[in-house]
């Protein structure tokens, strides 16, 4: 038997929608409560702005992300391997979301310092990611020698991989996500 969705869940995965396919700024509260089929007061009760909303959706965003990543990652145990799957990980996403790009680089385009909580919120999404690169290139130098300094490689990954997902929205594939993955094969 299927569990009702609450009113709650129904606005916020509305929003998520509209927000990831169209836009913050191009996403009104009206589309918002016309398309989940909801009264302005039911919008209201459980969030208390539009930003607020937003906050919400980039909660939910990145306990999807580590949530899902973590699963896609469980059953390989070495740590090389695992830093390849991560990269499959964003493929696989980028190729189901059609090249939507990232969530929180598309947010932050909008948005910029505007909202002090989302950009912080944002700062610490990437600073996650970060460390989840940082934990895999650790576990890699635990079993063998490392071609640089661990944060410099970190560093690097991260941001061939952040370019790449921006690319992959631009150009509508993930030829460079794949580049990022035969250029770490190299190093290693």
């Amino acid at each position: 038997m299927d569990k009702k969705i609450s009113v709650k869940e129904r606005i916020l995965d509305t929003a998520s929608r509209l927000f990831y396919h169209q836009g913050f700024n191009s996403t009104g509260i009206n589309q918002i409560i016309a398309e989940a089929g909801i009264a302005i007061g039911s919008l209201y009760k459980h969030y208390q702005s539009k930003n607020d909303l937003l906050f919400h959706y980039l909660e939910q965003q990145e306990i999807e992300y580590f949530t899902n990543l973590d699963d896609y990652l469980k059953e390989e145990k070495q740590p090389l391997q695992k830093l390849f799957k991560l990269i499959d990980y964003r493929i696989k996403v980028q190729e189901q979301a059609n090249y939507a790009g990232c969530h929180f680089i598309k947010i932050n385009a909008e948005i910029g310092r505007q909202d002090k909580k989302i950009e912080q919120f944002i700062i610490s999404h990437k600073q996650k990611q970060r460390d989840y690169i940082n934990k895999l290139i650790a576990e890699i130098g635990a079993v063998q020698n490392l071609p640089i300094e661990i944060d410099a490689l970190e560093n690097s990954i991260f941001l061939m991989i952040e370019g790449a997902v921006v690319t992959a929205s631009i150009n509508g594939n993930t030829n460079d996500l794949r580049a990022v993955k035969n250029i770490i094969k190299q190093l290693f």
